[in-house]
């Protein structure tokens, strides 16, 4: 007899695998690098879902029924510059062969506060947590949401040291618009296709 592992899919794959990038732990939850988290904590809300995290998994992870597809969500359990090390398991359990049917969604300083966009494979504008997941898969073919947070003023603190504080008071309204339309987003991809989803979510 063949013993299946965990995280061997053995029923029908996930029509979609939704991963959001962040860091562990409570010091991080509501900085400016979890927004990718917050946004499968926004769909798993809306879904009457609950992540829930194995023995040997590196992820809290749940899978939900967004109108006849089936799309699995994840939030890893590692720090963001070791995310490939969650994303490489997950893939292979939830049977996605093809990658443009994997979503990463994460923070990015090269969008303003606000703005949302949709895209596929391309460059990783420095982002450690997307850089672990090409080296880890040996592939950029893959899809993102990227969450525009902004960037510090010119001399006040490095990239790195903002995206681990929190949004402030001002910029917290917008952030959550844009939580909410990267959900949208991610339930128009279960049914459709990567060009569709750039054409509709990625104008202004």
């Amino acid at each position: 007899m063949v013993r299946r592992s965990p995280e061997e899919r053995t029923g029908s794959p996930a029509d979609l695998l939704v991963v959001g990038l962040g860091n562990p732990g409570e010091e991080y939850a509501q900085t400016r690098h979890n927004a990718g988290a917050w946004v499968i904590d926004e769909l798993v809300r809306r879904h009457g879902g609950r992540l829930r995290r194995g023995r040997r998994d590196f992820a809290a992870v749940d899978e939900l029924r967004i109108g006849s597809h089936r799309v699995a969500v994840a939030i890893p359990s590692t720090y963001m510059n070791e995310s490939g090390k969650a994303v490489v398991p997950l893939v292979r359990r939830f049977g996605i062969d093809d990658l443009s049917r994997l979503v990463i969604v994460h923070d990015e300083l090269d969008l303003p506060v606000g703005r949302l966009k949709v895209k596929f494979g391309g460059g990783l504008a420095g982002n450690n947590g997307l850089k672990s997941v090409r080296a880890s898969l040996r592939s950029d073919e893959f899809a993102r949401i990227r969450i525009g947070v902004g960037k510090p003023e010119s001399g006040t603190m490095s990239g790195a040291d903002y995206v681990l504080r929190r949004p402030t008071r001002r910029e917290k309204p917008d952030i959550d618009t844009t939580v909410s339309g990267a959900a949208d987003a991610i339930e128009f991809l279960a049914g459709s296709d990567i060009e569709s989803a750039m054409n509709r979510f990625n104008g202004g």
